[in-house]
């Protein structure tokens, strides 16, 4: 069983809790990062959160950033927070599998910029977490790890493709970790795993040193339990490098992201739909119904909510296939190891290596074309409203279809429709844990802003954030802490936690 490491340890999971812990000396860095280390160790390969676990490197950094909080020379608001790197992140002297077998023991000489940032801003990472191969299907079962599982019921998937991120935090095995999101891959895990993700502006965080992603379709983001904390985090990884060409805009009058969260976001104009943008996708009533109990509190809390159609066409959904396509096309594997590469990825790499250069090309522009029709028809609003997924968390297993990989793309579509619109059009997403089945699944609610109002985003999340803090609700049984294992909650003895666990995931 974890022990609590310190008796004035915060009440509850966020990483500003954790830090004002920090500050005023109720623990430290080192405390906190054995305190996580152990419950890595206890439950990261049954929710299937970490792939890479970097202790050693931790607790030397640990009592670092101990030392330097006891001097007060912090390096950031977050300094000596523990955290966790997304398996798709370059990360220097790290082995970095990006969920594949083919990739083998890869150790990056460099890391890409938000790694880069979260070191120098003193947070502490505790490993690689979690993810499909190349971030490609919204689950995540790699064949390097075991499935990435919800702690609200771990016979359901965490999504993908940040699963392993989103079921750290959710299982309390970080505060807060790194994402990234092409097609929905920040949001879709935090619907199904009650959290808050983030998907920044297009821009808002470098992708040097490496660039890529030329489709510009992906952003990193944090994974958090607290829309502060995603804001702390965001706040450190955002930002140009000299190397960059295009970038996203600063935050108004030089305030933070966290800053934004205290304020008031004003009366908004919020457009909503829950028609799934893709045609023919059926939305799960209690999807809906959370959907429904959003509308009416942005609606109390003094918005003005507008029903509209943004279906969009087939062709738009085929452009966006092909760059998909391409992009797992594009990946340097070494021939001799492709036979290890999983059905659905063998497929969209077919797929991706038929289209010409000119073809996607084509796709690349027809594909502005669509974010500029898009943004022109949400112009007039500020903010948009929508379910996050058509469904609630799937089975482990349940959308994966290695047989039929053209099944499989198609279910994940089915399971996806509100999210990848985002990545076209280059907007601020985030998915809130707005709302619980009957079954005490958690169903994220997703707000999108216009690009470069990242900081109104966080404004008016803060703002349900606050509206809804009652509703939130912890993992059961193991997942949960009570206040003998930090930071707080419920929590059964240790047999009861340990065989319910098991036998749910049997």
């Amino acid at each position: 069983m974890t022990t609590h490491p310190g008796s004035d340890w915060p009440d509850d999971d966020s990483a500003l809790a954790l830090a004002g812990a920090f500050d005023s000396g109720a623990t430290t860095p080192a405390e906190a990062v054995g305190f996580y280390l152990e419950r890595i160790g206890e439950l990261s390969e049954l929710l299937g959160a970490f792939v890479t676990v970097t202790a050693d490197s931790a607790r030397s950094e640990a009592a670092e950033a101990t030392r330097r909080l006891q001097r007060h020379e912090p390096l950031s608001r977050l300094d000596g927070i523990p955290t966790a790197i997304k398996d798709l992140a370059l990360t220097e002297g790290v082995v970095t599998r990006f969920g594949s077998a083919a990739m083998g023991d890869f150790i990056p000489p460099f890391s890409d910029e938000p790694v880069r940032r979260i070191k120098a801003a003193g947070l502490i990472s505790l490993g690689k977490t979690n993810t499909p191969e190349f971030g490609l299907p919204c689950y995540t079962e790699p064949d390097v790890a075991p499935p990435a599982r919800t702690p609200y019921d771990l016979t359901r998937s965490a999504g993908g493709s940040s699963g392993g991120a989103a079921a750290a935090v959710a299982g309390r095995l970080v505060p807060v970790a790194l994402g990234s999101d092409g097609g929905g891959s920040i949001r879709i895990p935090a619907s199904v795993c009650g959290l808050v993700g983030f998907k920044p502006s297009r821009g808002l965080v470098s992708r040097a040193p490496v660039y890529g992603d030329i489709s510009g379709l992906s952003a990193a983001g944090p994974l958090a339990s607290t829309v502060r904390d995603s804001a702390a985090f965001l706040d450190i990884i955002a930002g140009p490098t000299p190397t960059d060409a295009l970038w996203a805009p600063a935050t108004r009058d030089g305030a933070t992201l966290l800053d934004w969260c205290g304020r008031d976001p004003g009366s908004l104009r919020v457009a909503r739909f829950s028609a799934p943008v893709i045609a023919g996708v059926e939305v799960d009533p209690e999807v809906l119904t959370a959907y429904e109990d959003a509308t009416a509190l942005l609606t109390r809390l003094g918005h003005d909510v507008e029903d509209i159609d943004l279906t969009i066409d087939e062709a738009t959904v085929s452009v966006f296939e092909t760059v998909w396509a391409v992009s797992a096309a594009m990946w340097l594997v070494d021939p001799a190891r492709e036979h290890l590469l999983r059905p659905l990825t063998r497929w969209l790499r077919e797929r991706g290596a038929s289209t010409t250069g000119a073809g996607f090309g084509q796709s690349l522009v027809a594909m502005a074309q669509a974010s500029a029709r898009l943004l022109g028809r949400l112009a007039p609003y500020d903010v948009v409203l929508t379910p996050t997924l058509a469904q609630l968390p799937a089975p482990v297993g349940g959308i994966r279809n290695d047989d039929d990989p053209a099944a499989d793309f198609e279910a994940q579509k089915a399971f996806t429709p509100f999210t990848a619109v985002w990545n076209i059009t280059g907007m601020p997403a985030v998915s809130l844990p707005s709302g619980w089945s009957e079954a005490g699944l958690p169903i994220g609610t997703m707000l999108a802003a216009r690009p470069g109002q990242d900081h109104l985003l966080y404004a008016l999340a803060a703002q349900v954030e606050a509206a809804i803090e009652g509703q939130r609700r912890r993992p059961p049984g193991l997942l949960s802490r009570g206040t003998e294992s930090a930071p707080g909650g419920p929590r059964g003895n240790d047999e009861d936690r340990g065989s319910g666990a098991q036998q749910a995931i049997r």
